[in-house]
């Protein structure tokens, strides 16, 4: 177990609450709901102030619901070029300290300062609370920091204390801290496999690690060995390096992909179609600006009263930028999954993945398949050279219009920030 590196992960806490707060300081001090409007839009509760949190207030919760704990919160919609662009800012500030920089979503990061250290002296917790205070005063955000020899721990310690935490987690103490909390405050440990290890009779961290291996990968097969690994402390995952110039892209892109908490309930296969088309068409458009072909095609919804969430996808026959071919998949996969008699859903997201080269050499056939292929990919780059030129609402397609709940949807200004995966 390598314990010579020096990693540092950090986290804005209340992120879009935090930003607004920043923009307008009458708000601070204040129970904020970042979420929207229940007549209006989706009505749930997407980030609360630690203020409104304090009173009840949780993440996802129904819009109706916070306000019944939190009556006299106040409401904001949220604004998500604002909040990448505080995020952009902060990353900004971690690139003063190192190039490797490896976003987890937009309020998330964790920074490599193994080689950097040296500048400030060899003392990590000195770079950290000038990370901290440049992050308080220069953006005027409070963040949460851990520090520890891997990602895992270093996530955990952000996590420890907040808000405006600070958490050391070393190979000395680490079987103290880290062991003795319950088994789900480990990164990628959700409910599911937290109720797998409770059926095991094990509920900490540190029974986690302790456990035998064979057993563990037995119950949760590969997952499960990884996860054992990070309860270790054995987790040797390098900080992936991005490129500040390339708007924080990462270097070598996995996959494209975009999604939508609609402002309504999607309770019919004509809707629903509707909607995987706007977001499958800002993937396609995507693709092809990266100069990639995707090989496969996900579609994820989640239910609208449950909130829990089903992904299925499909490998293509050839590798495909083509907007008809990438969302006539997306759409055959939501509507093979949900059964809109019963079920409504209220978020739709695409993902096209197992990206190759766009000049990737195609053979043709005798059937002239590829040659309708070459015609559709044409005119799609016709469309993206418009849109380039008078914007993404320059050219629409009719089903856009004949419904006044999507016309204001703009998916490829408007789309969600996911977090990046942690196994990218």
């Amino acid at each position: 177990m390598d314990v010579s590196r020096v990693i540092i992960h950090s986290d804005m806490n209340a992120f879009y609450a935090g930003v607004e707060q920043a923009e307008r300081p009458e708000l601070r001090g204040l129970p904020i709901i970042v979420g929207g409007d229940a007549e209006s839009r989706h009505g749930i509760v997407l980030t609360a102030s630690y203020e409104a949190k304090r009173r009840g207030v949780k993440t996802a919760m129904a819009l109706w619901q916070a306000r019944q704990a939190c009556p006299e919160a106040i409401v904001v919609p949220p604004r998500y070029g604002l909040y990448s662009r505080y995020s952009q800012l902060a990353r900004r500030i971690y690139y003063n300290y190192t190039d490797l920089v490896e976003p987890f979503g937009m309020d998330e990061a964790w920074l490599d300062i193994t080689r950097t250290v040296g500048l400030a002296g060899g003392d990590a917790t000195l770079v950290t609370r000038e990370i901290s205070e440049r992050i308080r005063s220069e953006l005027g955000l409070s963040v949460s920091i851990g520090l520890s020899w891997n990602k895992i721990f270093a996530k955990f310690g952000s996590d420890y204390r907040k808000p405006n935490g600070f958490t050391v987690v070393t190979p000395q103490n680490y079987t103290r801290i880290v062991w003795n909390a319950p088994v789900s405050d480990l990164l990628y440990v959700g409910p599911a496999t937290t109720a797998k290890l409770n059926r095991l009779g094990i509920r900490t961290i540190g029974e986690l690690a302790l456990a035998d291996g064979e057993l563990i990968r037995h119950r949760l097969g590969k997952m499960g060995a990884m996860v054992q690994s990070f309860a270790q402390g054995m987790d040797q995952s390098p900080v992936r390096s991005l490129n500040m110039v390339a708007c924080d892209i990462d270097r070598e892109v996995k996959s494209v992909g975009n999604g939508i908490t609609c402002s309504f309930d999607v309770d019919d296969p004509v809707t629903a179609r509707q909607v995987v088309w706007l977001m499958g068409e800002s993937v396609a458009q995507r693709l092809r600006a990266l100069g990639f072909r995707c090989t496969c095609v996900s579609v994820t919804g989640r239910d609208s009263q449950t909130l829990i969430g089903r992904s299925r996808q499909r490998h293509l026959e050839r590798p495909s930028d083509i907007t008809g071919e990438i969302c006539s998949t997306a759409t055959d996969l939501l509507l093979a999954d949900w059964d809109f008699r019963s079920e409504k859903v209220r978020s739709i997201g695409v993902r096209a993945s197992g990206l190759v080269p766009g000049d990737t050499p195609i053979q043709l056939d005798l059937a002239g398949v590829e040659e309708r292929r070459l015609r559709m990919r044409e005119l799609d780059r016709t469309i993206d050279g418009l849109r380039s030129r008078f914007g993404n609402h320059s050219v629409r397609r009719l089903s856009e219009l004949t419904d006044d709940r999507l016309q204001m949807i703009d998916p490829a200004r408007d789309h969600y920030v996911h977090p990046v995966s942690y196994f990218a």
